[in-house]
Protein backbone atom coordinates (compact mmCIF):
# COMPACT_ATOMS: atom_id res chain seq x y z
CA UNK A 1 0.00 0.00 0.00
CA UNK A 2 1.25 3.57 -0.94
CA UNK A 3 2.47 5.49 2.22
CA UNK A 4 1.01 8.80 0.88
CA UNK A 5 -2.33 7.22 0.44
CA UNK A 6 -2.27 5.63 4.31
CA UNK A 7 -0.86 9.25 5.90
CA UNK A 8 -4.16 10.42 3.73
CA UNK A 9 -6.45 7.88 5.13
CA UNK A 10 -5.16 8.40 8.44
CA UNK A 11 -5.21 12.14 8.30
CA UNK A 12 -9.03 12.19 7.13
CA UNK A 13 -9.57 9.45 9.85
CA UNK A 14 -8.77 11.65 12.67
CA UNK A 15 -11.02 14.60 11.20
CA UNK A 16 -14.35 12.08 10.91
CA UNK A 17 -13.61 10.53 14.43
CA UNK A 18 -13.28 14.05 16.01
CA UNK A 19 -15.91 14.82 14.07
CA UNK A 20 -19.50 15.51 16.85
CA UNK A 21 -21.69 12.40 16.13
CA UNK A 22 -23.42 9.83 18.44
CA UNK A 23 -20.27 7.71 19.52
CA UNK A 24 -17.87 10.78 20.73
CA UNK A 25 -21.09 12.09 22.31
CA UNK A 26 -21.81 8.43 24.00
CA UNK A 27 -18.15 8.35 25.41
CA UNK A 28 -18.09 12.29 26.51
CA UNK A 29 -21.74 11.18 28.27
CA UNK A 30 -20.42 8.21 29.95
CA UNK A 31 -17.30 9.47 31.14
CA UNK A 32 -18.93 12.83 32.92
CA UNK A 33 -21.41 10.70 34.70
CA UNK A 34 -19.39 7.49 35.54
CA UNK A 35 -15.98 8.62 35.13
CA UNK A 36 -13.31 8.61 32.84
CA UNK A 37 -12.29 4.85 33.45
CA UNK A 38 -16.25 4.30 32.11
CA UNK A 39 -15.73 6.68 29.41
CA UNK A 40 -12.64 4.24 28.31
CA UNK A 41 -14.60 1.44 28.85
CA UNK A 42 -17.16 2.88 26.63
CA UNK A 43 -14.81 3.95 23.67
CA UNK A 44 -12.81 0.39 23.82
CA UNK A 45 -16.36 -1.18 23.34
CA UNK A 46 -17.15 0.74 20.34
CA UNK A 47 -13.68 0.75 18.81
CA UNK A 48 -14.76 -3.00 19.29
CA UNK A 49 -18.03 -2.97 16.99
CA UNK A 50 -15.53 -1.95 14.06
CA UNK A 51 -14.31 -5.04 13.74
CA UNK A 52 -17.98 -6.23 12.69
CA UNK A 53 -18.06 -3.30 10.36
CA UNK A 54 -14.73 -3.78 8.63
CA UNK A 55 -14.81 -7.03 8.25
CA UNK A 56 -18.09 -6.79 6.65
CA UNK A 57 -17.20 -4.20 4.18
CA UNK A 58 -13.91 -6.49 3.34
CA UNK A 59 -15.57 -9.40 2.60
CA UNK A 60 -18.66 -7.76 0.96
CA UNK A 61 -21.39 -8.32 3.46
CA UNK A 62 -22.48 -4.67 4.16
CA UNK A 63 -23.37 -5.12 0.60
CA UNK A 64 -25.73 -7.50 0.85
CA UNK A 65 -27.35 -5.66 3.73
CA UNK A 66 -27.55 -2.03 1.62
CA UNK A 67 -29.02 -4.36 -0.66
CA UNK A 68 -31.31 -5.94 1.60
CA UNK A 69 -34.35 -3.75 2.60
CA UNK A 70 -35.25 -5.95 4.82
CA UNK A 71 -31.87 -6.80 6.36
CA UNK A 72 -31.45 -3.17 7.19
CA UNK A 73 -34.57 -2.58 8.74
CA UNK A 74 -33.70 -5.03 10.93
CA UNK A 75 -30.66 -3.85 12.23
CA UNK A 76 -31.20 -0.42 12.27
CA UNK A 77 -35.01 -0.65 14.48
CA UNK A 78 -32.44 -3.28 16.88
CA UNK A 79 -30.36 -0.05 17.28
CA UNK A 80 -32.79 2.21 17.82
CA UNK A 81 -34.41 0.40 20.35
CA UNK A 82 -31.15 -0.60 22.44
CA UNK A 83 -30.82 2.98 22.83
CA UNK A 84 -34.11 4.06 23.65
CA UNK A 85 -33.48 1.26 26.22
CA UNK A 86 -30.41 3.29 27.84
CA UNK A 87 -32.70 6.60 27.88
CA UNK A 88 -35.15 4.75 29.71
CA UNK A 89 -32.62 3.25 32.14
CA UNK A 90 -31.28 7.09 31.88
CA UNK A 91 -34.23 8.74 33.31
CA UNK A 92 -34.90 5.83 36.19
CA UNK A 93 -31.46 7.21 37.44
CA UNK A 94 -33.45 10.31 38.52
CA UNK A 95 -31.91 12.49 40.27
CA UNK A 96 -29.39 10.50 41.89
CA UNK A 97 -26.19 11.52 43.05
CA UNK A 98 -23.21 10.57 40.89
CA UNK A 99 -21.45 9.14 43.45
CA UNK A 100 -23.69 7.00 44.46
CA UNK A 101 -25.18 5.85 40.52
CA UNK A 102 -25.96 2.34 40.96
CA UNK A 103 -22.55 -0.13 40.35
CA UNK A 104 -23.98 -1.93 37.31
CA UNK A 105 -24.40 1.52 35.67
CA UNK A 106 -20.62 1.88 36.25
CA UNK A 107 -18.92 -1.15 35.45
CA UNK A 108 -16.51 -1.43 32.77
CA UNK A 109 -17.59 -4.38 31.56
CA UNK A 110 -21.05 -3.52 31.08
CA UNK A 111 -20.24 -0.51 29.24
CA UNK A 112 -17.75 -2.16 27.37
CA UNK A 113 -21.15 -4.07 25.84
CA UNK A 114 -23.13 -1.32 25.25
CA UNK A 115 -20.16 0.10 23.35
CA UNK A 116 -20.16 -2.68 21.10
CA UNK A 117 -23.52 -3.49 20.93
CA UNK A 118 -24.55 0.39 20.30
CA UNK A 119 -21.44 0.16 17.45
CA UNK A 120 -22.68 -2.98 15.99
CA UNK A 121 -26.47 -1.97 15.70
CA UNK A 122 -26.05 0.54 13.83
CA UNK A 123 -26.17 -0.04 9.98
CA UNK A 124 -25.00 3.44 9.05
CA UNK A 125 -21.51 2.79 10.12
CA UNK A 126 -21.35 -0.66 8.18
CA UNK A 127 -22.27 1.82 5.02
CA UNK A 128 -19.74 4.32 5.91
CA UNK A 129 -17.40 1.79 5.93
CA UNK A 130 -18.61 0.29 2.71
CA UNK A 131 -18.20 3.80 1.06
CA UNK A 132 -15.32 5.05 3.02
CA UNK A 133 -12.49 2.25 3.06
CA UNK A 134 -12.16 1.51 -0.59
CA UNK A 135 -11.66 4.50 -1.45
CA UNK A 136 -7.73 4.56 -0.29
CA UNK A 137 -6.68 0.57 -1.26
CA UNK A 138 -5.15 0.32 -4.60
CA UNK A 139 -7.18 -1.62 -6.93
CA UNK A 140 -6.29 -4.18 -9.39
CA UNK A 141 -3.86 -6.18 -6.56
CA UNK A 142 -5.80 -8.90 -5.62
CA UNK A 143 -5.93 -8.38 -2.21
CA UNK A 144 -8.42 -5.18 -1.49
CA UNK A 145 -9.48 -7.75 1.01
CA UNK A 146 -6.38 -7.44 3.48
CA UNK A 147 -5.97 -3.63 2.23
CA UNK A 148 -9.52 -2.40 3.72
CA UNK A 149 -8.86 -5.03 6.92
CA UNK A 150 -5.41 -3.06 7.19
CA UNK A 151 -7.04 0.12 6.96
CA UNK A 152 -9.78 -0.74 9.58
CA UNK A 153 -7.43 -1.46 11.96
CA UNK A 154 -5.82 2.02 11.22
CA UNK A 155 -9.02 3.65 12.04
CA UNK A 156 -9.30 1.64 15.38
CA UNK A 157 -6.39 2.98 16.74
CA UNK A 158 -6.49 6.11 15.87
CA UNK A 159 -10.19 6.10 17.15
CA UNK A 160 -9.14 4.56 20.42
CA UNK A 161 -6.41 7.15 21.15
CA UNK A 162 -8.91 9.74 20.46
CA UNK A 163 -11.79 8.58 22.55
CA UNK A 164 -9.67 7.87 25.19
CA UNK A 165 -8.10 11.25 25.50
CA UNK A 166 -11.96 12.73 25.43
CA UNK A 167 -12.67 10.13 27.97
CA UNK A 168 -9.97 11.29 30.17
CA UNK A 169 -10.76 15.40 29.87
CA UNK A 170 -14.52 14.72 30.16
CA UNK A 171 -13.73 12.54 33.48
CA UNK A 172 -12.45 15.33 34.65
CA UNK A 173 -14.58 17.73 34.28
CA UNK A 174 -17.09 15.41 35.89
CA UNK A 175 -15.04 14.94 39.11
CA UNK A 176 -15.41 18.35 39.70
CA UNK A 177 -19.81 17.65 39.83
CA UNK A 178 -19.90 14.34 41.75
CA UNK A 179 -21.81 14.20 45.00
CA UNK A 180 -24.10 17.30 43.77
CA UNK A 181 -27.48 15.43 43.60
CA UNK A 182 -28.90 18.25 41.60
CA UNK A 183 -26.31 18.01 39.02
CA UNK A 184 -26.58 14.31 38.89
CA UNK A 185 -30.31 14.90 37.93
CA UNK A 186 -29.41 17.63 34.79
CA UNK A 187 -26.96 14.71 33.92
CA UNK A 188 -28.90 12.07 33.74
CA UNK A 189 -31.87 13.73 32.16
CA UNK A 190 -29.29 15.03 29.47
CA UNK A 191 -28.14 11.50 28.97
CA UNK A 192 -31.74 10.18 28.54
CA UNK A 193 -32.08 12.94 26.41
CA UNK A 194 -28.52 12.28 24.26
CA UNK A 195 -29.64 8.16 23.99
CA UNK A 196 -33.03 8.86 22.85
CA UNK A 197 -31.97 11.25 20.12
CA UNK A 198 -29.67 9.27 18.87
CA UNK A 199 -32.25 6.21 18.65
CA UNK A 200 -34.52 8.02 16.95
CA UNK A 201 -31.63 9.44 14.26
CA UNK A 202 -31.24 5.57 13.74
CA UNK A 203 -34.54 5.02 13.54
CA UNK A 204 -35.56 8.07 10.72
CA UNK A 205 -32.19 7.14 8.83
CA UNK A 206 -32.19 5.98 5.51
CA UNK A 207 -29.85 4.31 3.12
Amino acid sequence: MDLTLLLSFLAVSVLLTLTPGPDILFVIAQSISNGRKAGIATAMGLTTGLIAHTTAAALGITAILYNSAFAFQLVKYAGALYLLYLAYQAIKEGATPLTTAAPEIKSPLRLYRTGILMNVLNPKVSLFFLAFLPQFITPGTGNEPLQMMILGVIFMIQTIILFSAVAVFAGIFGQKLLGRASVGKYVNYGKAILYAGIGIRIALAEK
